[in-house]
């Protein structure tokens, strides 16, 4: 650490770095800080009228979290999305690892810069727009209905919207760079060498992998599955473009508690899912035998 300064303060010197610590103290403090702490003071105090507010009625409680755990209906809600967003994650680092690998260790030259930039350009297209381009694809009479009926393979159109399948694979779409980029910062620091070698005396790919990249890339890996299920857990485009009713998500839930003015039920929940993500980042820091310092080398 104290390196880090001394290389801080030689390059930006003392005005530069003190301008950095500054910015990033007033955003901690006024866009994360604040607004957590007056969510979670909303959560502990019951919806009244505007005349109570502020009178002997208006003080601490956990009735807001009590009406989680009797709504039977919520909780379900709660752990399905917890469950789908566990897929997504999963599915994300399935189809990240590969490419990811590729990219540091396989691709070459121009090759690379290539690949990089036709992850990068359909993320200079808004969210909701690559969602609605989803519901083109998979819509009744979509492209990709129409194309299995051209093709024979099926002669009336599915409903792919039906369930989870859509908003699974929307977000997992969405929020693949979130994956495979701290994946790929990782891996490109592996050194080639141990590769060849480990090839040259015999070990399979799948060995190779398992023995070498996996263990090297860990921290990556730990922080594409936390920005990932975080962005799932998180999200509420998704579910509204691409679901069903059967596939409400925890934070339609949350959503509707606001449009509906009970800010403190919903700051309750938010609360709960904000709590859920902490204890997600530690659990995956324990299964990967990561720790905080790892993270940010």
């Amino acid at each position: 650490m104290r390196n880090f300064w001394n290389t801080a303060l030689r390059d930006l010197g003392k005005i530069g770095v003190a301008y950095i610590l500054i910015t990033v103290g007033v955003w901690l403090v006024f866009m994360i800080i604040i607004p957590q702490l007056i969510m979670f003071d909303y959560s502990l105090r019951p919806m009244l009228p505007l005349r109570d507010i502020g009178g002997p009625k208006d003080v601490w409680t956990l009735k807001n979290y009590m009406v989680f755990f009797s709504n039977r209906l919520h909780m379900a809600i709660f752990f399905k999305t917890i469950w789908s967003s566990i897929i997504v994650t999963l599915t994300a680092l399935a189809i990240c690892y590969p490419i990811a690998f590729y990219l540091a260790k396989v691709a070459r030259g121009a090759k690379v810069g290539l690949l990089m930039l036709g992850l990068i350009i359909p993320y200079w297209i808004n969210e909701l727009l690559r969602l609605f381009a989803w519901q083109i694809i998979l819509a009744d009479m979509g492209i990709l209905n129409q194309l299995l009926i051209f093709l024979g393979i099926i002669a009336d159109p599915i409903n792919f919207r039906m369930g989870n399948g859509a908003v699974i694979l929307g977000m997992t779409y969405a929020y693949i760079l979130f994956m495979v980029f701290p994946i790929y910062n990782v891996m490109e620091s592996l050194d080639k060498n141990q590769l060849d070698a480990a090839r040259d005396l015999g070990a399979s790919w799948l060995r190779i992998h398992y023995k070498i990249v996996m263990p090297h890339a860990k921290p990556g890996i730990a922080v594409g599955c936390t920005m990932t299920f975080m962005l799932a857990a998180g999200t509420v485009a998704a579910p509204q473009l691409l679901g069903s009713p059967s596939s409400f998500w925890f934070t339609q839930v949350i959503n509707t508690n606001f449009e509906c003015a009970n800010w403190n039920l919903g700051a309750a929940y938010a609360t709960l899912l904000m709590l859920l993500c902490v204890v997600f980042m530690f659990i995956m820091l324990k299964l990967f035998k990561v720790g905080l310092k790892e993270l940010t080398q």
